[in-house]
């Protein structure tokens, strides 16, 4: 009987122990499955300089979406990024989006600059004023060759 106490109490540990392994890791990584989506936002750059799907997107330094999927626009031939963004967030009409870059290691992100307009993007809305990301080689070669105006 008291063999069967102690494999019934290391069952039980290890049970708990899985299933705090399986919690940390869906935290950490930051998965979610019952998370609701929000809208889409649209914005078109002439780089994307290393932009890639799953990156965030800020506000004021505040997370408020995520890169959804980044295509090429056929006519334009100009990256299309399409954000996911939080439902309790209103972008207005004539915010800008900017792709910048934070670290050392130059992960990149997009910070929206919200504008002072009233009428909001809706679903599948587009920011029409966007700043590329500044690519530092084209910035160096210029500099060296002596085109820096």
């Amino acid at each position: 009987m008291k063999r069967f106490d102690i494999e019934t109490a290391v069952g039980f540990f290890l049970v708990l122990g899985i299933l705090s392994m399986a919690y940390l890791s869906i935290k950490l990584g930051d998965v979610h499955f019952l998370d609701e989506k929000g809208y889409i936002v649209t914005a078109s750059f002439t780089k994307t300089g290393g932009l890639k799907k799953g990156t965030t997107v800020e506000i004021a330094g505040v997370a408020v979406g995520k890169v959804s999927d980044i295509t090429l626009d056929d006519k334009t031939y100009q990256a299309k990024v399409m954000m996911a963004i939080h439902k309790t967030v209103n972008i207005s009409e004539d915010s800008i989006a900017s792709i910048k870059t934070k670290g050392l290691l130059g992960e990149k992100y997009i910070q929206i600059a919200p504008g002072g307009s009233k009428t909001l993007l809706a679903n599948g809305g587009k920011i029409r004023e966007t700043e590329s990301a500044v690519d530092i080689e084209e910035l160096i070669s210029k500099y060296a060759f002596g085109d820096v105006k």
